[in-house]
């Protein structure tokens, strides 16, 4: 099975000439040629996604369970039905009222939430949960609070789970030992590999010049097990379908 975590940038003219609309059909292109079973998206705005639900051929948004807000970035899951089906979804924000729309706290710079659902491979009895997250890139306590609700929540679930997204801080950093450290289910897919940090990045500046970390991750739980990462570099002639590679990953399971 075969998982994607990719940032897409969201929608605005401040970008300039790499604003989306230059940039929606590379972000296709880049999605069918690796073709990931499962796609956790970030930053996907309203009119991103309605995009993407009418262009992205194979995949169907997992959103029936979703509130719609235009004022919304939205973490979205995408599934290719030919191999996956798809149960019941949900989602909540990452704040002390976690039920309350658009709600924040610690100094979050914007809402930020978790969606998930489960899962299950086609031909495969197993049923999982993904869940696709984007932690604030502003404030070290909300990214701190927002992981910690999200350990909680799936550590209570106790079923084997796989979380991706963005979530703006190194490894190492106490977000991410908290995530994955002793007494949380989750394992950093990079790390269990003991694939080298040194100069891994998941960011560029539209161009393809790498800065700052690994900030995208894919955390797994049993019985998952790792048989390949990628740092997806995919460009056409040196455009870029984002400012953030894709990251992805091969797993099996019994």
């Amino acid at each position: 099975m075969r998982v994607m975590t990719f940032n897409l940038r969201f929608e605005t003219a401040q970008d300039g000439p790499y604003q989306w609309k230059y940039r929606k059909e590379l972000v296709l292109e880049t999605i069918w040629a690796y073709q990931p079973d499962l796609l956790a998206t970030q930053e996907c705005t309203v009119p991103q996604l309605e995009y993407l639900t009418t262009s992205l051929t194979g995949y169907v948004p997992f959103i029936s369970h979703r509130q719609i807000d235009p004022t919304c970035q939205y973490p979205t899951i995408f599934y290719r039905p030919r191999k996956i089906v798809p149960g019941p979804g949900r989602e909540f924000w990452l704040s002390k009222t976690p039920e309350a729309h658009r709600s924040k706290d610690w100094g979050s710079a914007f809402p930020r939430m978790v969606t998930f659902g489960q899962f299950r491979v086609i031909d495969r009895e197993q049923w999982f949960y993904f869940a696709d997250t984007h932690l604030d890139h502003i404030s070290e306590l909300a990214r701190l609070m927002g992981a910690q609700i999200i350990r909680e929540h799936f550590a209570r679930l106790g079923q084997p789970t796989i979380l991706a997204g963005d979530f703006n801080d190194r490894p190492g950093s106490e977000v991410h030992r908290l995530l994955v450290s002793d007494g949380s289910p989750f394992a950093d897919t990079w790390m269990l590999l003991k694939r080298s940090e040194a100069g891994v990045t998941t960011q560029h500046t539209f161009g393809g010049e790498r800065f700052g970390h690994r900030i995208d991750w894919v955390l797994i739980t049993p019985p998952f097990r790792v048989q390949e990462v990628i740092i997806v570099t995919y460009n056409v002639n040196g455009r870029y379908p984002s400012d953030h590679f894709p990251y992805l990953v091969d797993l099996e399971y019994d």
